[in-house]
């Protein structure tokens, strides 16, 4: 039982962003579901999913200027839309593990096979929590498990996500005035410790899931770490980590010049507003959807911008240049999706949008001044 289709792997020349929605047990708490969900309780929750997909059907994902997109999306809620993204052309990725737990864990034991051979997914996805400083009884499990998997893996031909969750211990919080010291400071060390471990461990995923870097000298030692891993050439992907979208704009731009990253998976900051506001009745159905769809945009829009200025629209038919940074139509365009559903509090414009608009506004002076001068 191997895959059916081996041709796309993303790469730094083509990236995959996937707009991810796997999210089972936290899924749950935004509808107050504390136990098992009824039956109607989770039809609403199938229903939710099918509206994010609908958001990113909406972004017109078949018309990137680069890449492919992608959904990653689970079976219990999320059966209709894999078969959809499936029928859609998209790249679609399926988790394996138990949602929820602290350790690595298989959702559906030893049948995991069975189950990713229904859907016949692109790639399967783990999700793992490992910091080298976790207790040692703890990461030689995990590892175990996952060495088993990635076995299985190399044996059958699949390829497969490795989400990996570096969350601070208490100790190394106490040692950061913050999470975001923690997060620029010792989170890419760890990561690259962590990537190595489990490396050594026999744990060789085709794609490391990975969360942001603050600096590109953080981003650079992880990717270090992923180079070395001698018995395959892997590739990473940024994940969003219910960040602001502000904040994972500031990811996207550090990872997307580096050589070693090929796109992003990002869920929570592109949809849970928005699914939120639906559910709480202070949005309609396509507001919600033209929400997911413009988030998603924006995010593509500046991971290409990361990598080549000016290229994150499809229409693009002026690359952004300082020389000539007037608010051309598609420049515009770009600048109205962005802030379509955006949160003003505290949003960060991109530089090239600054530019844009400033150079329209001394233009629009000049043109002013010339008329007057005239007459």
């Amino acid at each position: 039982m191997t895959p059916s289709d081996q041709r796309y792997l993303p790469s730094a020349q083509e990236p995959l962003f996937i707009l991810a929605m796997d999210q089972r047990a936290s899924f749950e708490k935004l509808f107050g579901i504390g136990g098992n969900p009824t039956e109607s309780e989770l039809a609403k929750m199938r229903d939710a999913k099918l509206m994010i997909y609908e958001g990113l059907s909406q972004a017109d994902p078949s018309n990137l200027v680069v890449g492919r997109a992608g959904v990653l999306v689970d079976e219990q809620l999320g059966s209709e839309v894999a078969k959809r993204a499936k029928a859609d052309g998209l790249v679609l990725a399926m988790p394996i593990e138990k949602s929820g737990t602290k350790l690595f864990e298989l959702e559906y034991g030893e049948h995991y096979p069975e189950h990713l051979a229904s859907y016949d997914p692109d790639f399967f996805k783990v999700l793992v929590r490992y910091n080298p400083a976790d207790e040692a009884g703890e990461r030689k499990v995990q590892i175990e498990r996952l060495a088993e998997v990635s076995a299985w893996a190399a044996s059958t031909g699949w390829r497969w996500l490795f989400e990996l969750l570096v969350p601070p211990t208490r100790d190394q919080l106490a040692q950061n005035e913050d999470q975001l010291q923690f997060d620029r400071e010792a989170r890419p060390e760890l990561t690259a410790q962590a990537i190595a471990a489990l490396s050594d461990g026999g744990v060789q995923p085709t794609i490391w899931k990975l969360e942001g870097y603050e600096t590109t000298e953080g981003a650079e030692e992880v990717l270090r770490a992923v180079a070395a891993q001698t018995d395959a050439q892997a590739e990473c992907i940024v994940l969003g980590r219910n960040a602001p979208i502000a904040q994972v704009e500031h990811w996207l731009g550090v990872a997307a010049p580096l050589p070693g990253f090929a796109g992003f998976a990002v869920g929570r900051t592109i949809w849970e507003a928005a699914l939120q506001d639906l559910l709480a009745g202070r949005i309609s159905r396509d507001d919600a959807t033209g929400t997911v769809a413009s988030r998603y945009r924006t995010l593509v829009d500046a991971y290409c911008a990361a990598r080549h200025p000016g290229s994150g629209n499809g229409d693009s038919t002026e690359p952004f240049t300082w020389q000539n940074p007037r608010l051309t139509p598609d420049r515009e365009a770009r600048i109205r999706r962005s802030l379509a559903g955006a949160d003003m509090r505290g949003s960060r414009v991109p530089a090239w949008m600054a530019a844009s608009l400033l150079a329209e506004v001394d233009a629009l002076r000049a043109e002013k001044g010339d008329r007057t001068a005239d007459g």
